[in-house]
Protein backbone atom coordinates (compact mmCIF):
# COMPACT_ATOMS: atom_id res chain seq x y z
CA UNK A 1 0.00 0.00 0.00
CA UNK A 2 1.31 3.53 -0.73
CA UNK A 3 1.87 5.82 1.65
CA UNK A 4 -0.51 8.17 -0.21
CA UNK A 5 -3.37 5.65 0.15
CA UNK A 6 -1.97 5.00 4.29
CA UNK A 7 -2.92 8.76 4.83
CA UNK A 8 -6.55 8.22 3.03
CA UNK A 9 -7.05 5.74 5.56
CA UNK A 10 -5.45 6.78 9.02
CA UNK A 11 -7.74 4.07 10.76
CA UNK A 12 -7.06 1.35 8.99
CA UNK A 13 -10.82 0.80 7.58
CA UNK A 14 -11.15 -1.93 5.72
CA UNK A 15 -13.84 -0.01 3.79
CA UNK A 16 -11.29 2.15 2.22
CA UNK A 17 -8.40 -0.19 1.82
CA UNK A 18 -7.92 -1.20 -1.80
CA UNK A 19 -10.61 -3.19 -3.29
CA UNK A 20 -7.96 -5.76 -4.70
CA UNK A 21 -7.92 -6.14 -0.56
CA UNK A 22 -11.74 -7.07 -0.74
CA UNK A 23 -11.06 -10.44 -2.87
CA UNK A 24 -12.62 -13.21 -1.20
CA UNK A 25 -13.84 -11.50 1.33
CA UNK A 26 -17.40 -12.97 3.01
CA UNK A 27 -18.91 -9.95 3.20
CA UNK A 28 -18.61 -8.11 0.59
CA UNK A 29 -21.73 -9.51 -1.13
CA UNK A 30 -23.75 -8.95 2.09
CA UNK A 31 -22.47 -5.14 2.78
CA UNK A 32 -22.48 -1.96 1.08
CA UNK A 33 -19.26 -1.53 2.37
CA UNK A 34 -17.29 0.38 -0.63
CA UNK A 35 -18.40 3.58 -2.40
CA UNK A 36 -21.11 2.87 -5.64
CA UNK A 37 -22.36 5.25 -7.57
CA UNK A 38 -25.52 3.37 -7.99
CA UNK A 39 -26.56 3.56 -4.27
CA UNK A 40 -25.99 6.72 -4.40
CA UNK A 41 -28.24 7.68 -7.22
CA UNK A 42 -30.89 4.93 -5.88
CA UNK A 43 -30.82 7.25 -2.86
CA UNK A 44 -30.50 10.36 -4.35
CA UNK A 45 -33.79 9.53 -6.55
CA UNK A 46 -36.43 8.10 -3.85
CA UNK A 47 -35.73 11.60 -2.24
CA UNK A 48 -36.37 13.35 -5.30
CA UNK A 49 -39.30 10.93 -5.89
CA UNK A 50 -40.57 12.81 -2.32
CA UNK A 51 -39.49 16.44 -2.45
CA UNK A 52 -40.54 17.29 -5.78
CA UNK A 53 -44.52 16.60 -5.45
CA UNK A 54 -43.24 18.95 -2.37
CA UNK A 55 -42.08 21.75 -3.80
CA UNK A 56 -44.84 22.05 -6.55
CA UNK A 57 -47.73 21.53 -3.86
CA UNK A 58 -46.23 24.47 -1.56
CA UNK A 59 -45.54 26.69 -4.48
CA UNK A 60 -48.91 26.19 -6.23
CA UNK A 61 -50.42 26.83 -2.72
CA UNK A 62 -48.49 30.47 -2.75
CA UNK A 63 -45.77 29.51 0.08
CA UNK A 64 -42.86 29.29 -2.81
CA UNK A 65 -40.87 31.52 -0.66
CA UNK A 66 -41.39 29.48 2.34
CA UNK A 67 -38.94 26.62 0.76
CA UNK A 68 -36.00 28.96 1.59
CA UNK A 69 -36.98 27.52 5.47
CA UNK A 70 -37.19 24.43 4.19
CA UNK A 71 -33.60 25.01 1.77
CA UNK A 72 -31.56 26.49 5.00
CA UNK A 73 -32.97 23.70 7.38
CA UNK A 74 -31.57 21.16 5.17
CA UNK A 75 -28.15 22.46 4.91
CA UNK A 76 -28.20 22.62 8.66
CA UNK A 77 -29.53 19.48 9.01
CA UNK A 78 -27.04 17.58 6.65
CA UNK A 79 -24.01 19.22 7.11
CA UNK A 80 -24.15 20.42 10.34
CA UNK A 81 -26.45 18.17 12.71
CA UNK A 82 -26.64 14.71 10.74
CA UNK A 83 -23.52 15.05 9.95
CA UNK A 84 -22.42 15.16 13.55
CA UNK A 85 -25.01 12.39 15.05
CA UNK A 86 -24.93 9.68 12.54
CA UNK A 87 -22.19 10.50 9.78
CA UNK A 88 -19.11 11.10 11.90
CA UNK A 89 -19.80 7.51 13.61
CA UNK A 90 -20.03 5.41 9.91
CA UNK A 91 -16.87 3.77 8.46
CA UNK A 92 -17.43 5.79 5.23
CA UNK A 93 -16.26 8.85 7.42
CA UNK A 94 -13.19 7.50 8.11
CA UNK A 95 -11.51 8.34 4.89
CA UNK A 96 -8.81 11.05 5.48
CA UNK A 97 -10.58 13.86 3.35
CA UNK A 98 -12.30 17.02 3.45
CA UNK A 99 -15.47 15.71 1.45
CA UNK A 100 -17.57 12.55 2.40
CA UNK A 101 -17.67 9.95 -0.03
CA UNK A 102 -20.35 7.85 0.97
CA UNK A 103 -23.83 6.12 -0.64
CA UNK A 104 -26.04 8.60 0.67
CA UNK A 105 -24.73 12.53 2.36
CA UNK A 106 -21.89 12.40 -0.97
CA UNK A 107 -19.92 15.71 -0.62
CA UNK A 108 -21.09 16.94 2.65
CA UNK A 109 -17.93 19.08 4.54
CA UNK A 110 -16.78 17.31 7.07
CA UNK A 111 -17.24 19.82 10.08
CA UNK A 112 -16.41 16.85 12.46
CA UNK A 113 -13.72 14.35 13.68
CA UNK A 114 -14.53 10.55 12.93
CA UNK A 115 -15.90 8.50 16.00
CA UNK A 116 -15.55 4.76 15.91
CA UNK A 117 -17.88 4.51 18.67
CA UNK A 118 -22.11 3.94 18.16
CA UNK A 119 -24.55 6.55 18.18
CA UNK A 120 -25.70 6.99 21.68
CA UNK A 121 -29.31 7.44 22.69
CA UNK A 122 -29.49 11.10 22.49
CA UNK A 123 -27.95 11.08 19.06
CA UNK A 124 -30.78 8.39 17.89
CA UNK A 125 -33.59 10.16 19.54
CA UNK A 126 -32.23 13.91 17.84
CA UNK A 127 -31.53 11.61 14.24
CA UNK A 128 -35.60 10.79 14.05
CA UNK A 129 -36.43 14.29 15.16
CA UNK A 130 -34.08 15.82 12.37
CA UNK A 131 -36.22 13.46 10.26
CA UNK A 132 -39.65 14.36 10.92
CA UNK A 133 -38.72 18.17 10.86
CA UNK A 134 -36.95 17.39 7.50
CA UNK A 135 -40.15 15.36 5.88
CA UNK A 136 -42.57 17.15 7.80
CA UNK A 137 -41.88 20.76 6.35
CA UNK A 138 -43.62 21.16 3.30
CA UNK A 139 -46.70 19.09 4.66
CA UNK A 140 -48.58 22.40 6.67
CA UNK A 141 -48.72 24.75 3.25
CA UNK A 142 -49.56 22.42 1.45
CA UNK A 143 -52.73 21.35 3.45
CA UNK A 144 -53.80 24.68 4.28
CA UNK A 145 -53.54 25.85 1.35
CA UNK A 146 -55.48 22.58 -0.02
CA UNK A 147 -53.06 21.21 -1.92
CA UNK A 148 -54.15 17.87 -0.88
CA UNK A 149 -53.23 15.68 -3.91
CA UNK A 150 -49.62 16.88 -3.75
CA UNK A 151 -49.62 16.15 -0.29
CA UNK A 152 -51.19 13.00 -0.33
CA UNK A 153 -48.39 12.27 -3.47
CA UNK A 154 -45.22 13.34 -0.94
CA UNK A 155 -46.68 11.23 2.03
CA UNK A 156 -47.12 7.98 -0.08
CA UNK A 157 -43.58 8.92 -1.33
CA UNK A 158 -41.62 9.64 2.25
CA UNK A 159 -43.50 6.00 3.25
CA UNK A 160 -41.70 4.15 -0.07
CA UNK A 161 -38.48 6.35 0.53
CA UNK A 162 -38.34 5.03 4.16
CA UNK A 163 -39.48 1.46 3.34
CA UNK A 164 -37.54 1.13 0.38
CA UNK A 165 -34.00 2.45 2.29
CA UNK A 166 -34.93 0.05 4.70
CA UNK A 167 -35.07 -2.92 2.62
CA UNK A 168 -32.35 -1.96 0.42
CA UNK A 169 -29.78 -0.14 2.22
CA UNK A 170 -30.50 -0.12 5.78
CA UNK A 171 -29.71 -4.04 5.24
CA UNK A 172 -26.33 -3.47 4.49
CA UNK A 173 -25.41 -0.41 5.29
CA UNK A 174 -21.87 -0.41 7.37
CA UNK A 175 -23.12 2.23 9.94
CA UNK A 176 -24.54 -0.14 11.85
CA UNK A 177 -25.84 1.99 15.17
CA UNK A 178 -27.96 4.02 13.28
CA UNK A 179 -31.66 2.94 14.48
CA UNK A 180 -32.61 2.45 10.81
CA UNK A 181 -29.96 -0.26 10.49
CA UNK A 182 -30.72 -3.98 9.95
CA UNK A 183 -27.66 -6.12 9.61
CA UNK A 184 -27.42 -9.04 11.41
CA UNK A 185 -25.38 -9.35 14.27
CA UNK A 186 -23.39 -11.55 12.99
CA UNK A 187 -22.60 -9.75 10.15
CA UNK A 188 -21.68 -6.46 11.98
CA UNK A 189 -19.50 -8.92 14.79
CA UNK A 190 -17.48 -9.90 11.48
CA UNK A 191 -17.37 -6.75 9.96
CA UNK A 192 -16.04 -5.10 13.28
CA UNK A 193 -13.87 -8.19 13.90
CA UNK A 194 -12.05 -6.67 10.19
CA UNK A 195 -11.79 -2.86 11.99
CA UNK A 196 -9.84 -3.41 15.18
CA UNK A 197 -10.14 0.96 16.04
CA UNK A 198 -13.87 0.18 15.52
CA UNK A 199 -14.35 -3.00 17.81
CA UNK A 200 -12.37 -1.88 20.34
CA UNK A 201 -14.49 1.75 20.46
CA UNK A 202 -17.72 -0.50 20.51
CA UNK A 203 -16.66 -2.36 22.88
CA UNK A 204 -15.11 -0.16 25.16
CA UNK A 205 -19.10 1.97 24.67
CA UNK A 206 -20.93 -1.48 25.69
CA UNK A 207 -18.65 -1.99 29.19
CA UNK A 208 -19.26 1.94 29.77
CA UNK A 209 -22.72 1.14 29.34
CA UNK A 210 -22.97 -1.80 31.56
CA UNK A 211 -21.04 -0.11 34.07
CA UNK A 212 -23.78 3.08 34.16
Amino acid sequence: MSAQKKDKNPYKICTWQPESECVGCALADNLKCRFNRGDLIHFMGLFIMFALPSFIGVILGGWGWYLLGWFAFSMFFFYVWESYILCRHCPYYAEEDKTLHCIANYGVYKLWKYAPQPMNRSERIQLFIGFLILIGYPFPFMLVSGQYLFALIAFWAAVMFFWTLRKDTCSQCVNFSCPLNTVPKERVDAYLQLNPVMRDAWKRDAEENQIS
